[in-house]
C-alpha cells in the first residue's frame, strides 16, 4: 500500500525554523504533483504549497517568502523548509499527490510558541 509518511515537526519558537519530510512510496510518484497541506486549530485541511514533476512551485499567501516547497524523486520524497515560522503556523501537516490519494497519512504535529 502507497502509505504517506511525514516527519519532522515539533516545537518551536516563533521565528524558528523547522524541516518537514514525507516518504511518498507511490508507484508514478515522479509524474505527480506533490502538495503539502496543514489542519490549524478549528480550521479545516488547507493547501500550503506544492510542486510539479518538475519543480515549479506554488504556495499559498499566508506562507509565500517563508515556507520552501522541495522535492527528490529519487527518493521519492517532498520536503517542506519552514522559516520564520508563526504562531499561526500551527497544526497538523500532511503531505499527498494532486489529486489526492485517498490514503492520507498520519500527518505531523508543528507548535509554534509565542
Amino acid at each position: 500500500q502507497e502509505q504517506l509518511v511525514e516527519s519532522g515537526g515539533g516545537l518551536v519558537q516563533a521565528g524558528g525554523s523547522l524541516r518537514l519530510s514525507c516518504a511518498a512510496p507511490q508507484k508514478n510518484f515522479r509524474l505527480n504533483v506533490m502538495a503539502w497541506y496543514r489542519r490549524t486549530p478549528g480550521q479545516q485541511r488547507e493547501s500550503v504549497a506544492a510542486v510539479t514533476p518538475v519543480g515549479s512551485t506554488n504556495y499559498a499567501t499566508p506562507v509565500t517568502g517563508r515556507f520552501t516547497i522541495s522535492r527528490d524523486n529519487a527518493k521519492k520524497t517532498v520536503y517542506l523548509q519552514m522559516n520564520n515560522l508563526k504562531p499561526e503556523d500551527t497544526g497538523v501537516y500532511y503531505c499527498n499527490s494532486i489529486p489526492n490519494n485517498p490514503n492520507w497519512g498520519q500527518g505531523t504535529q508543528v507548535t509554534v510558541s509565542s
